[in-house]
């Protein structure tokens, strides 16, 4: 039987502030706002280490299934390894492991979109086996099959819920990015920190759909901080050469 599967989205991290708040935490003045996304793989915020305190008490007081997740796939860029860790720690203690898929990457070849070495987020996440990751030609490079384009995006959601229906685990979490989420797996936005559960569709095995439970899906997200409704590729999301659509395309 599929698992069902918690999607999670990272918490705040350094490029979703503004000007003013990236100078006091960083002392970088941006010229405007798509200047965050230059940020490299950018770390939680203060607050956004916070939201994990909410995002695991919330998990451990209101999600029946919490203590049946028995393993935790995180998108190995710092914002979702450190809101995996953080978060889901009394499942890491437990003994979950954490396991990072570059497939659950952010979409844009922005800066803060795009992963660090293997060998830094070794040094980072020492209790994290990075085996697969090292093993991939492509990481961190935005080409081939992270390339940002709809059509690999879309390939690397499918290959997502394909890698997560294969698994024998009766429930997974997954930490990843607002954009990768709504255009590619889940159809729905969310807030940072904010979670949504869902279970494997009936139909063809070689593209999965996923099925939001009716709890969260009217809720907005279960914490009920996530905008309600169906959501997707927006128009023009893909065009590099439109800087309207920069921030859609990115964790923002």
């Amino acid at each position: 039987m599929p698992p069902t599967v918690v999607l999670i989205r990272h918490a705040e991290a350094g490029h979703n502030l503004d000007d003013k708040s990236i100078l006091k935490v960083t002392m970088i003045k941006l010229r405007d706002r798509n200047h965050a996304f230059n940020l490299p793989d950018p770390e939680l915020t203060y607050l956004g280490i916070t939201q994990c305190g909410y995002l695991r008490s919330h998990l451990q007081q209101n999600l029946s299934i919490a203590d049946q997740i028995t393993l935790v796939v995180a998108s190995p860029m710092r914002r979702t390894l450190q809101t995996a860790s953080y978060g889901l720690s009394w499942l890491v203690k437990r003994g979950v492991r954490i396991i990072p898929r570059a497939e659950w990457q952010e979409c844009s070849n922005k800066p803060s979109d795009t992963g660090s070495s293997v060998s830094a987020l070794t040094k980072e996440f020492p209790d994290i086996d990075f085996s697969d990751i090292k093993s991939d030609p492509e990481w961190p490079s935005k080409t081939g099959r992270y390339a940002y384009s709809k059509s690999a995006v879309e390939n690397r959601g499918k290959e997502a819920r394909l890698w997560l229906r294969q698994r024998p685990e009766q429930v997974i979490a997954v930490v990843s990015h607002s954009a990768f989420l709504r255009t590619s797996v889940a159809q729905a936005r969310f807030a940072n920190a904010d979670y949504r559960v869902f279970e494997f569709a009936e139909g063809p095995e070689d593209n999965p759909e996923l099925v939001e439970w009716k709890d969260t899906k009217e809720r907005g997200g279960a914490m009920g901080r996530s905008p309600r409704g169906p959501q997707g590729v927006e128009p023009g999301e893909f065009d590099e050469n439109t800087p309207s659509t920069a921030a859609a395309a990115t964790g923002s």
